[in-house]
């Protein structure tokens, strides 16, 4: 009973101990959580009609849609906004998929890659005439793709005319030496005159030295005169054939040199001012492991193709080994030096046709439409002639949205006054 009684005793002055602390002792502060900064509001603006400015919250009056408030940390400072400017919040530059990049002086080279062809130098390719009628007796070179040397026999032929010529040249030879001796005055100038004259004729109908000479030796005209190839080369057309009749106008051979080629390349018009007179490229095929071969920059057209809207370029190049044949397509490289210029990346401007535009960021979430005039393209990048400076930022992706709102700004901005939807 004792031991009740003192177990009792004790738990009555816990219990009063706890309760004099809770009602009447002196509580410990809990730690005060860090307060976050407020964002001072300057005023509050239509989302639709950005004109429009309130000092508190509410409602538009034009078009009843709430008021959005706009913060001291979002305008720059005493700084007045181009017109179009326009404000992106973060989380919307982040959505839309915003990136940058800054206008910078850029140098190196750019090069021009277009599709060639492999043609025939044209300054090589002859065509075999007779300078006189007659018949065509025997033919050497008999088909097409005969490969033909400079001064090889290509056909003989039977000339009435040109036998006589031949026979006049005999006939004057034979009168100087009759008339060598004569006494007279001026006989012996006037017959080695006939000879000159008949040899010339003789040269007029395209026989060589060598032919003449022999007639003279032998004191014989030629029946069946011998056609020699003007050039070396491949016979591309022939139109030679036995006991054929032959005037002046019939294009017997035709015989093309190709140890020299043309390249002709289609270069797009835009490319056409980086491409010069004399300029040196580079040629290569797919399938030529990996060959390349040192071409010039001969001729550039005056007119670009309409359908293509290129402009052909003619290159000129040797070519060893005949590995070069016509009508082969090649790839054409020409690496085009550039100058120290102002550039951004060329999808930063948009082109509407009559204007170049890039939105520059001026920080905290505002972009300003900036107009430039742009001048050659490097690659991935254009030059910036007007309109920008070095280490100015401007956007790169997200740009058409952000324009488009800025369009919607200017718009409603215009139309001050008026109910919007």
């Amino acid at each position: 009973m004792k031991a009740a009684v003192v177990v009792l005793l004790i738990a009555a002055a816990f219990a009063g101990g706890y309760g004099y602390g809770r009602w009447y002792g002196k509580a410990t502060p809990a730690p005060a959580a860090a307060k976050k900064p407020e964002r001072k509001i300057l005023y509050w603006v239509d989302p639709m009609h950005p004109a429009y400015k309130s000092d508190k919250p509410g409602i538009a009056p034009d078009c009843g849609m709430k008021l959005e408030p706009v913060y001291a940390d979002q305008a720059p400072a005493g700084e007045a906004m181009p017109a179009g400017t326009v404000y992106v919040s973060a989380g919307k530059q982040q959505l839309i998929g915003v990136r940058y990049a800054e206008a910078e002086y850029t140098t190196g080279s750019q090069t021009v890659r277009a599709v060639g062809k492999i043609a025939m130098d044209e300054q090589l390719i002859s065509h075999v005439h007779s300078r006189t009628d007659g018949w065509i007796d025997k033919v050497f070179v008999n088909f097409t793709g005969d490969v033909v040397k400079k001064g090889e026999p290509l056909l003989t032929i039977y000339s009435p005319d040109l036998l006589a010529t031949q026979q006049e040249y005999l006939l004057a030879i034979k009168a100087r030496e009759v008339l060598k001796g004569s006494t007279l005055r001026g006989v012996s100038t006037d017959t080695d005159a006939m000879v000159a004259a008949a040899r010339r004729r003789l040269e007029l109908w395209d026989l060589t030295p060598a032919q003449i000479d022999g007639i003279a030796s032998t004191g014989k005209a030629v029946t069946d005169v011998t056609l020699y190839s003007p050039v070396s080369g491949y016979v591309l057309t022939r139109n030679a054939f036995g006991n054929q009749k032959i005037t002046p106008d019939t294009d017997l051979y035709t015989v093309a040199d190709l140890s020299r080629v043309w390249v002709l390349a289609d270069v797009y018009e835009y490319q056409t001012p980086l491409v010069r007179m004399g300029q040196e490229a580079r040629i290569s095929m797919p399938y030529s492991s990996g060959r390349t071969y040192s071409a010039r920059v001969s001729y550039i057209q005056p007119q670009v193709d309409p359908a293509t809207r290129t402009v052909q370029v003619r290159l000129e190049l040797p070519n060893p080994g005949l590995a070069l044949k016509p009508d082969m397509f090649v790839d054409v490289q020409l690496n085009v030096p550039q100058q120290r210029m102002l550039t951004v990346p060329a999808e930063a401007v948009l082109d509407s046709g009559t204007a170049e535009t890039v939105f520059v960021d001026r920080g905290n979430g505002y972009f300003e439409p900036r107009a430039v005039e742009t001048g050659q393209r490097a690659g991935d990048r254009v030059e910036i002639v007007k309109g920008l400076q070095a280490g100015e930022r401007v956007v790169t992706s997200g740009n058409f949205l952000i324009s488009s709102e800025s369009q919607l700004k200017a718009a409603t901005g215009d139309m001050k006054g008026m109910k919007h939807d």
